[in-house]
């Protein structure tokens, strides 16, 4: 049976909310910009929700469960985060947005892609999984070499987790060189999707305040025309 030509993210952002998201290879500092933006985004009085990958409250514990004993299959590991997505983006994010919300997403589906297809998923089937989802207002790239990723992972913890080195891949007993393969795809998923998907990249490895800049800045130019909710809708989404 052939697949359908995959779709990718169709839907155009059509809601009074902005949706701003961050992608890049373990260890990017990316999560760190997106904090450091939702706490200097609220420091201004925007209304500001955030959301993570692997975070659904319906999900995560049967995801730990399956990584733990190590149960999953490329295909399963792939359907139970988009399960966990789905979750958070129809319970979460869209209301959010739809109330007029400044969505943070630390990972989108781009992350799916990425992984998945490092993973061997077909990419055609992995874009239709995620079909449903709408395009961010901005997609950011934090770009970095392996090595410097590598570098402040190991300087925060004492070991690689099993599934970021990609030990399940069987790429090498290694955690540190099946890392370095298994990212490396990762990182060529990612870039060959930088003009395709319209992300914005940064250099990580600028120093964090001047990332931060680029980041509120290019934040900053898709708020010009921004109305924050009025009281009557936050109540409403209470």
């Amino acid at each position: 049976m052939r697949l359908r030509k995959a779709r990718g993210l169709g839907r155009t952002m059509n809601y009074p909310g902005r949706l701003f998201i961050v992608e890049g290879n373990d260890g990017s500092g990316k999560s760190t910009q997106i904090y450091l933006l939702k706490r200097w985004l609220e420091e201004q009085g925007y209304p500001v929700f955030f959301t993570e990958w692997n975070s659904s409250e319906l999900i995560k514990a049967a995801t730990k469960k399956a990584k733990k004993k190590n149960l999953l299959t490329p295909t399963t590991f792939s359907l139970i985060h988009a399960s966990d997505f789905a979750d958070r983006y129809e319970k979460m994010m869209l209301p959010h947005l739809r109330a007029g919300y400044i969505v943070l997403a630390d990972r989108y589906v781009y992350t799916a892609y990425a992984r998945d297809m490092a993973r061997g998923c077909d990419p055609d089937w992995v874009k239709n999984v995620y079909s449903f989802a709408v395009k961010p207002t901005i997609s950011f790239y934090f770009k970095t070499p392996l090595e410097v990723s590598l570098d402040r992972i190991l300087s925060s913890r004492p070991q690689l987790k099993y599934h970021e080195a990609g030990l399940d891949l069987g790429l090498s007993n290694d955690p540190v060189e099946s890392f370095k393969l298994f990212q490396g795809m990762i990182k060529s998923n990612y870039d060959s999707m930088i003009e395709e998907e319209h992300f914005m990249v940064i250099d990580a490895t600028k120093s964090v305040e001047k990332q931060q800049q680029k980041v509120r800045k290019a934040v900053m130019d898709h708020l010009r025309d921004y109305v924050a909710p009025s009281v009557s809708q936050e109540e409403q989404r209470a």
